[in-house]
């Protein structure tokens, strides 16, 4: 998203003194530049406040370069107090006046409700007049809204449109963005090759996610041939940016010892920065670990905490896991009735042997068991998981 100060060109004769003599005569450009200048302590000492105080003189008397420059500064708190409403007051004084990274930045607090109540479709006419100016994270944006239908009815092939415009910018999230849409032949025929190769452009960039995506592309041979190392390679540089879904990929791998060396130890730390992010598969891997003692000391106590963090974000093998650690009383009280409640749900959300475990459980169980483990589970799924053990 655009947000810095507008990057002003000086001249070779604008020196500090000639621009500082302009701005005191009311020149608004040389009060915008002398702005610019304080803003990023080019010739003079760095004051964000001073900044502002040249700017807004200048964006007074409708200069608009300083008008995005005083929005981009109430929308970071750079010499003024944060203040979303101001900031897009300021921007839509610039956007008005068809400035491109103003537009861009409107829609954006439009799509985002920032100052303004959120509105996709204004969002939508701001991101379109930015990007039909060229400007890429406008085209981008413009791609994402058809993509998801934001704003406008759904439209993969004119999502692909704009994410192609973007992306032959050199914008590394629509490269990503396109390569999705080939992998995934939407709006486009399927091309896996083609896929990878706007993945690699991002990739090549540093962008996380694209990292993260070439190295699917690596690991299941889709686009490329099958190669683990450097399915590996592109999973690493990902969850080194602290990408979760990259994290949990990297550990699996050294889990399955694919591509490298069978490391459980390593398994489970790449596991755990996962799990911390919340991620629910990497949760239940890093109870797993804790359940049967690989890469950690056993811990049933630690197992059923993690197991507990997945469930609760529905992942149903880890509520199947909770009730296995029920029925069984390991690091937890002996509970059929919870453990009955457990597999039930995750039966529900499509597994199968938790169906067939529950099923076994209640051989062993009374009616009124079976019927209060029933009502908790009920309980449990309206409450989205926040209620489910009394």
């Amino acid at each position: 998203m655009a947000g810095g100060i507008a990057v002003m060109v000086l001249s070779a004769q604008d020196d500090l003194d000639t621009v500082r003599q302009a701005a005191d005569q009311g020149d608004a450009t040389a009060q915008n530049n002398l702005g610019v200048r304080y803003a990023n302590g080019e010739g003079v000492l760095k004051d964000e406040a001073e900044a502002v105080s040249w700017f807004r003189l200048a964006a007074e008397q409708g200069n608009a370069d300083a008008q995005f420059n005083l929005g981009v500064a109430y929308a970071n708190g750079q010499g003024v107090p944060q203040d979303d409403a101001e900031a897009v007051r300021w921007y839509r004084l610039a956007a008005e006046q068809d400035y491109a990274d103003a537009q861009f930045n409107l829609g954006v607090r439009y799509a985002f409700g920032q100052g303004v109540l959120k509105d996709d479709a204004e969002a939508v006419k701001w991101f379109r007049l930015a990007a039909e100016q060229g400007l890429a994270d406008a085209q981008d944006r413009l791609g994402f809204m058809y993509s998801e239908g934001r704003g406008v009815l759904k439209d993969d092939a004119e999502a692909v449109r704009w994410y192609r415009l973007a992306a032959e910018q050199g914008l590394a999230d629509a490269q990503d963005r396109l390569g999705f849409m080939y992998s995934e032949g939407r709006g486009v025929l399927k091309d896996d090759a083609e896929a990878v190769r706007w993945y690699r452009l991002a990739a090549e960039q540093g962008l996380a996610n694209a990292q993260f995506n070439l190295g699917v592309m690596y690991a299941n041979g889709e686009g490329v041939p099958k190669d683990d190392a450097e399915a590996l390679r592109w999973y690493r540089l990902a969850a080194e940016q602290g990408l979760a879904n990259a994290q949990f990929n990297l550990g699996f791998m050294y889990s399955e010892g694919r591509g490298v060396l069978k490391d459980d130890a390593e398994a489970v730390r790449w596991y755990r920065l996962a799990a911390e992010q919340g991620l629910a598969n990497a949760q239940f891997n890093l109870g797993v670990t804790y359940a049967n003692g690989r890469g950690v000391l056993k811990d049933d106590a630690e197992a059923v905490r993690w197991f507990r963090l997945a469930a609760e974000q529905g992942y149903a093998n880890a509520q199947r896991g909770l009730g296995v650690m029920y029925d069984n009383g390991e690091g937890v009280l002996k509970d059929s009735v919870l453990a009955h409640m457990w597999f039930n749900i995750a039966g529900a959300n499509g597994d199968e042997a938790a169906r067939k475990q529950r099923d076994n459980l209640e051989d062993d169980m009374t009616r009124a068991e079976i019927s209060r483990a029933t009502e908790l589970a009920r309980t449990c799924m309206a409450s989205d998981y926040k209620d489910c053990e009394p």
